[in-house]
């Protein structure tokens, strides 16, 4: 391996920030979509999605689709993540903006839009569905006998609860008349080509943003399991409904379903390898952990920490220089507050180099970032944070104790109280968690 010249590693968060934003520029929507697409039917073309990167998605089709060829329908991002449309691009597709994580009113009118617009469709007809990370939130429409009210209050409550992606997904499909395969049931007998950016580990169709258009195979059953484990408090008419197994979802082998593709146009795998090739062409080994990792997120902190003091010590697994790259989708459970006391305020990215920190204790030649693909850690207006060798001195001197933040989960108020915010905007794309850490 060629040895890194000094000026390409003078800055070394400046060198992990280069391959965080290779990781998102090859998760753009443009780059993927062009060769998933079919040709125009013999009908219309009607184009339904939700997700943080649904903007960026509607702007690339409406770029690549023909410009002869009919082309028109609704997608829904999140608040401020609608990207500036390109000059010249004809607007054909409606953008509509609403709330995540929690859902609100504008999604719930949205989604209601979004179901409306399936009504009178024929098999001569295409339907594109735009799915992308966030479109749970983004596409609410409560089942039968859920308000609004009921689904923001269990939503709110499964994000501070630990529970893994596909565990909140899974109780999402069952709340809903538009989730877990119902979007593409109404379509029928369209036939629908969903074009997705994964935001989940395993990039399973049905876990991303709920799985709208694909059957599912998880039960109420598993909803209200989920529910108990995490002991979520539900109205006895939503728990009788799981019970009884009214909610129930289209299920694999649904004739709904025949005929209908889905593509996966970016995934966390793709960004890795576009982040560690930038690396190599660096002169930096760079090494894919996985794509896949869940748990904790201070816990899977400490475990990237251990591989980097190995790293740094003993030149083993990996030989120095080298920068380590992982991504996934962790958690963080929200801790007790005593009475009084202030809400922390943080996100995966931001929890995870806080146990980083803790565990590498000032580890000599070993810095990382950590952001989330779609620029917001949580509900923050950073993406990540930076650790380097001097932070746990730093915050020292300025009177910050780690381990008083780690208690209120408040990352945001650790990193930013030492400059160390990753902070870059909405990106326009959601592959999900970033990690990247350089040992010199």
């Amino acid at each position: 391996m060629t040895t890194p010249s000094r000026p390409q590693l003078a800055d070394p968060q400046g060198f992990l920030l280069s391959l965080f934003q290779t990781a998102v520029q090859s998760a753009q929507p443009l780059h993927g979509m062009e060769r998933h697409l079919p040709p125009p039917p013999k009908g219309r073309t009607l184009v339904l999605g939700a997700g943080k990167a649904g903007g960026a998605m509607a702007h690339a089709l409406e770029a690549l689709w023909p410009q002869d060829a009919p082309l028109s329908g609704l997608v829904v991002t999140r608040y401020d993540h609608t990207p500036p449309r390109p000059e010249g691009l004809a607007q054909r597709i409606e953008v509509v903006e609403a709330a995540h994580p929690v859902p609100d009113a504008a999604g719930l009118a949205a989604a209601g839009r979004i179901l409306e617009l399936t009504r009178g469709l024929s098999e001569d007809d295409l339907v594109l569905c735009l799915i992308s990370g966030g479109g749970s939130a983004l596409l609410t429409l409560p089942a039968e006998g859920i308000t609004l009210g009921d689904k923001q209050r269990i939503n709110r409550a499964l994000l501070e609860s630990g529970a893994a992606i596909d565990e909140m997904n899974c109780v999402r499909k069952h709340l809903s008349r538009i989730k877990g395969g119902r979007l593409a049931a109404a379509c029928a007998p369209a036939r629908v080509v969903t074009l997705a950016i994964s935001d989940v580990p395993g990039d399973d169709p049905s876990i991303i943003a709920s799985g709208p258009t694909v059957p599912d195979a998880s039960t109420c059953a598993d909803a209200l399991a989920i529910l108990t484990r995490y002991r979520i408090d539900i109205a006895p008419s939503v728990r009788a409904a799981l019970e009884a197994g009214t909610l129930e979802t289209p299920k694999p082998g649904d004739a709904r379903f025949a005929g209908h593709e889905v593509h996966l146009i970016a995934t966390p795998q793709q960004s890795l390898e576009a982040a560690a090739e930038a690396a190599r062409a660096a002169g930096v080994a760079a090494h894919i952990l996985s794509d896949e990792i869940e748990g904790e997120s201070r816990e899977v902190g400490k475990v990237h920490a251990a591989l980097a003091r190995a790293v740094a010590r003993h030149d083993q697994p990996f030989a120095r220089p080298c920068v380590l790259l992982s991504g996934g989708e962790t958690t963080v459970t929200i801790r007790p507050r005593q009475p009084g006391a202030a809400k922390g305020r943080g996100g995966r990215a931001g929890e995870f180099c806080m146990g980083l920190a803790q565990a590498l204790q000032g580890q000599d030649n070993v810095w990382a970032l950590a952001a989330d693909t779609d620029g917001i850690d949580g509900v923050e207006d950073n993406a990540g944070a930076r650790v380097a060798p001097d932070t746990l001195a730093r915050a020292q001197a300025k009177g910050q104790r780690l381990t008083d933040y780690l208690e209120r989960n408040d990352a945001y108020g650790f990193f930013g109280g030492l400059g160390d915010l990753v902070v870059t905007g909405p990106t326009h794309t959601n592959v999900n968690d970033f990690r990247a850490l350089l040992v010199l």
